[in-house]
């Protein structure tokens, strides 16, 4: 887990469709290519978008985790081309 411990987190708790994927974009945009980014979310739409937007943005999901109503969510930010 080392070589993906966030270097930043952004929570949208108790936020509907689309600010958890308004807000990963908003984030991804302010980092370097490599770093990884914590999405914690509560939306269970996102389980499905988040997973889209990157493979549509060509950033890696490195992984997603669920623990009850919580989703977390890993992503690499893709290096640029």
């Amino acid at each position: 887990m080392s070589q993906d411990k966030p270097h930043r987190t952004v929570d949208t708790s108790g936020q509907c469709c689309p600010v958890p994927l308004v807000e990963t974009n908003r984030a991804i945009k302010t980092m370097q290519p490599g770093e990884v980014l914590e999405l914690i979310s509560t939306d269970f739409g996102s389980r499905m978008d988040i997973s889209a937007w990157c493979k549509r943005t060509g950033h890696e999901l490195l992984r997603m985790e669920e623990d009850g109503k919580i989703f977390r969510y890993y992503v690499r930010k893709r290096a640029q081309p």
